[in-house]
């Protein structure tokens, strides 16, 4: 795996969530839109990629899926996918990512994560050693390892 220093991607990547943004308020003018994952934190480094949080009532869930679907995004395979989250990937060879998740669910982590890291660059420090560790295995084994980081950030609030 090879990971980009920030001011390799993040400049970038912001300018496609702000593009994205406009499109899914468009879309979804009742969601709670953000920008989260490595992308969104100061001086993080990553594979490059955007992900996009956006939060819905549970009653808006499955719409909202069916809207954002419209803008050339599928349903990724092998991921979590309950009636409170679900993961969109792009299409559009943007290596883009939606987490749309319901209002007051488990999953508003992704947030409690991302203010975690941008309150502490300690922890920042920390993900970007993990992530430099991990650039030779596989993503299985690197998916592992960040949840384990990630888990133990959100069990010390």
């Amino acid at each position: 795996m090879v990971f980009l220093e920030p001011e390799k991607y993040q400049q970038r990547c912001a300018q496609l969530f702000n593009s994205y943004q406009k499109d899914i308020s468009t879309l979804l003018p009742f969601a709670k839109i953000e920008h989260i994952g490595s992308s969104a934190i100061p001086n993080v480094i990553s594979k490059g990629d955007l992900d996009i949080y956006i939060e819905v009532k549970p009653e808006h869930f499955e719409f909202a899926i069916g809207q954002l679907k419209t803008l050339n995004f599928i349903e990724k395979q092998n991921t979590l996918r309950t009636h409170e989250l679900c993961m969109l990937e792009s299409l559009n060879n943007d290596d883009v990512a939606f987490q749309i998740v319901v209002t007051d669910s488990v999953f508003a982590f992704f947030l409690t994560f991302r203010n975690k890291l941008m309150d502490s660059p300690t922890l920042v420090n920390e993900y970007n050693q993990l992530k430099l560790q991990c650039s030779h295995l596989d993503h299985d084994q690197y998916r592992k390892i960040k949840s384990d980081f990630i888990n133990r950030v959100l069990n010390h609030l």
